[in-house]
């Protein structure tokens, strides 16, 4: 008899839940030698009210290259965010792309985008403040999506490398 077909290659499993204080906050990573903190799988880990966010709105200063990246090229910072959010299962390119379609054709980005707000904060339980997520992407596009990117990174992402660079860089981590 011939062998089965093998099955399709499944994602890493996820490491355990980020570092807590005695509080149950998650602890920011902000070194970019440690991996990146992966938001845990199972609701039961989830803190009971939700944390704040590791940089304010309108701290876009606070990494110069992301904000200047956002403000002349929205779709990249977009694609970026999208592909680490989805943990890979699209790419920063059809991502960044279809943002950039729907603001050529619709003008309404944001409402595509605040979608994507909604799901970080419920990855890493994120309040939602100062407003409602597709409030503050209306209102504000450009610092909502550079206070993702900086929130990303904190928790120890190299945006530049997508979703597969970063879980290669874990392993080797781990590796080593």
């Amino acid at each position: 008899s011939s062998p089965a077909p093998s099955a399709p290659p499944q994602p890493p499993p996820l490491p355990p839940p980020p570092p807590t204080t005695t509080t149950g906050i998650p602890v920011s990573i902000t070194n970019q030698n440690n991996p990146p903190s992966i938001p845990p799988a199972t609701r039961n880990l989830r803190p009971h009210s939700p944390v704040p966010w590791s940089t304010g709105l309108c701290d876009c200063c606070d990494d110069v290259s992301s904000c200047c990246l956002t403000c002349w090229c929205p779709c990249v910072t977009f694609g970026r965010i999208a592909e680490i959010v989805d943990r890979g299962s699209t790419s920063c390119g059809v991502s960044g792309a279809l943002y950039m379609l729907i603001m050529c054709v619709s003008g309404c980005s944001c409402l595509y985008s605040c979608f994507y707000r909604s799901k970080l904060r419920g990855q890493y339980f994120l309040k939602e403040s100062p407003c409602t997520d597709c409030c503050v992407h209306c209102c504000c596009e450009e610092c909502a999506l550079c206070q993702e990117y900086r929130e990303l990174k904190n928790h120890g992402f190299d945006m530049s490398i997508g979703w597969h660079g970063n879980m290669e860089r874990r392993k080797r981590g781990v590796a080593v």
